[in-house]
């Protein structure tokens, strides 16, 4: 495929869920790969989420619940009604899908608002549901809590028009600290389980994340975030290395591969029988062309400087910096375009479905006819 859209030189990584057949395709190529921190972040939350029993009852009772109200045209003007009546906006309920757990946290959530306008609803209807009661309101209301930090994560990193991935790291950080925060709010046993179940994945998660090589240089490269986006200082120091190690192969090839300026006239004119100085010449000069002292400054250099403010664009900055750091440079190019998540590809280009279709309106004709033309013409 690469070779039919004549990209093959371009791809830098391929960004995929963990499944043998993606890992097992980006092997035989010998291409960078990423785990979609979407799929990621759905198997950590849905293993919590299922090993807590009691959390398990309450959505099943919610499934059923809001099953009920979408599937019965009765239900569902009753709701509309009720929600008017109590000076309320008329929201639908959301059910949960199995492929995304957010969805679960946007079915409890709706669930939890509108609970008043279901019960009266329920209570009026005639159907053998049982409505959830109020100590299991107080553990839905206590498991969005821990669970709210994790819905945003998997919204912004699936987000399209965003540099993502450099984000990945930084943002596991961040959802260790929001559990450590609330963890002393939380009173429900299922709510406390759920939190313990959370931060032991988390803590997983990240330490496998901290040595994948292309998110770790994303995050460096990411004059945002830098060296303060990993937990671990020893996973740190390797990053640092890695970057280190890439910024002196570019220059190593650039002094390979371009043109070097030749000798000077002094130095053309310079007796080759004095030699006393021979061995400071040569070691001065030998320094002079060393491409992994050359990386070190560099990198220090940059790493030295301030970080920007996390909402200025990085790009920005290193259209602007591409003098100072220019090897650096080079680098972001290569890996500040990896993507956090494939979830925006998927839903363009996924298998489950036409290409083209009332279900896949987000590829409208205008993007297609490009596509069909980039096709023809590369």
């Amino acid at each position: 495929m690469m070779e039919d859209w004549a990209i093959t030189n371009k791809v830098k990584c391929l960004v995929t869920d963990a499944a043998p057949n993606m890992i097992a395709s980006t092997r035989q190529l010998q291409i960078r790969h990423s785990i979609c921190i979407a799929h990621s972040l759905n198997l950590l939350v849905r293993k919590s989420c299922d090993q807590i029993p009691t959390l398990t009852s309450i959505r099943h009772k919610a499934r059923h619940i809001v099953t009920y109200f979408r599937s019965s045209t009765t239900a569902k003007e009753e709701l509309a009604q009720v929600q008017q009546q109590m000076g309320r906006t008329t929201l639908k309920l959301i059910n949960e899908v199995p492929t995304r757990w957010n969805s679960t946290y946007e079915m409890l959530s709706r669930l939890h608002d509108e609970r008043e306008p279901v019960w009266v609803s329920l209570t009026s209807l005639k159907t053998d549901l049982t409505p959830l009661t109020a100590d299991e309101y107080n553990i839905i209301e206590e498991a969005l809590l821990v669970l709210a930090p994790f819905h945003q994560a998997t919204v912004e990193l699936s987000e399209e028009r965003r540099v993502s991935g450099s984000k990945v790291i930084l943002m596991m950080k961040m959802l260790y600290l929001a559990l450590e925060c609330n963890a002393s709010d939380l009173r429900t046993q299922a709510a406390i389980h759920l939190h313990e179940h959370l931060k032991r994945r988390v803590t997983d998660t990240a330490s496998n994340l901290e040595s994948l090589s292309v998110l770790t240089l994303a995050t460096l490269l990411g004059p945002r975030f830098k060296s303060f986006g990993f937990r671990s200082s020893s996973k740190c120091n390797e990053a640092v290395s890695r970057l280190r190690s890439e910024c002196a192969s570019i220059i190593d090839y650039r002094r390979t591969n371009e043109p070097q300026p030749g000798p000077s006239a002094q130095q053309l004119s310079a007796p080759t029988s004095d030699n006393l100085w021979q061995h400071l010449d040569s070691e001065v000069a030998r320094q002079a062309k060393s491409a992994t002292a050359d990386a070190i400054q560099e990198v220090q250099r940059y790493l030295a400087e301030g970080n920007i403010a996390r909402s200025q664009d990085p790009l920005q900055y290193w259209d602007n910096q591409k003098a100072t750091f220019p090897h650096l440079f080079r680098l972001a190019l290569q890996f500040l375009c990896t993507p956090a998540s494939s979830v925006p590809c998927e839903r363009v280009f996924s298998t489950a479905g036409e290409l083209v279709s009332k279900k896949r309106n987000r590829l409208n004709f205008k993007i297609l006819e490009q596509l069909i033309f980039l096709n023809k013409n590369l």
